[in-house]
């Protein structure tokens, strides 16, 4: 499975450690082919509109095989007064 994630990184397709709704699937889908994120997410979801009954399959297997953004520690630093 790692090599799967190391594929995907090096693709571009991680989901976001910001910016999620529910996974951050189609967040990374879209920041990857460089959509905003709302319009990414439409268009992922008329997309599934039009096959049947992959919404139940599509989206699960994304969020568990694209990795999740590495998180830095300047993404979670706080300043205090």
């Amino acid at each position: 499975m790692e090599t799967v994630y190391q594929s995907m990184r090096q693709q571009g397709l991680v989901r976001p450690a910001q910016g999620r709704v529910l996974g951050g699937v189609c967040a990374g889908l879209g920041r990857r082919f460089g959509i905003d994120p709302w319009p990414a997410r439409l268009l992922f979801i008329l997309i599934l509109l039009l096959i049947p009954g992959s919404q139940i399959l599509v989206y699960p297997i994304l969020w568990i095989i694209m990795p999740a953004e590495p998180v830095t520690a300047s993404k979670w630093a706080t300043t205090t007064d």
